[in-house]
């Protein structure tokens, strides 16, 4: 599987995913992405390589011994790093590929706002709608 940024100035590419995907609703999460929850997985270290753009990326410690990994020029975020740890945590959104996982399960959800919450009777639209 292959994955970049939004300018594709940084790319990498993986080969397996640990596990299923995690929706995480945590409050750095949040504000990191701007959403109200990031789909997240875990890939081993020996399977995860970037392919281009390694000197745009920059980081910041949102916790304690985690960085999040970001591109210094459109500021997509794209894996998280706790260096002890033996995986990486994959932003999947940003693969160019669909991942053969599906979701197994939301976390931190201790964390939701409640002003960010979906609702059923919250109409969906396939673009951008006219009548705003």
């Amino acid at each position: 599987m292959k994955g970049s940024c939004l300018c594709k100035t940084v790319s990498y590419e993986c080969d397996e995913l640990i596990s299923g995907l995690v929706n995480c609703h945590c409050n750095t999460c949040r504000k990191a992405h701007a959403a109200t929850y990031v789909p997240t997985a875990g890939v081993k270290r020996e399977y995860f390589r970037w392919l281009k753009g390694f000197e745009y990326l920059n980081s910041y410690e949102s916790s304690p011994g985690k960085f999040r990994y970001f591109c210094s020029i459109c500021g997509s975020h794209l894996v998280a790093d706790r260096p002890s740890q033996g995986h990486v945590i994959l932003r999947v959104a940003t693969l160019d590929d669909a991942p053969p996982n599906t979701v197994i399960s939301h976390i931190w959800c201790s964390h939701d706002i409640s002003w960010l919450k979906e609702s059923d009777n919250v109409p969906y639209f396939d673009e951008w709608q006219i009548d705003c």
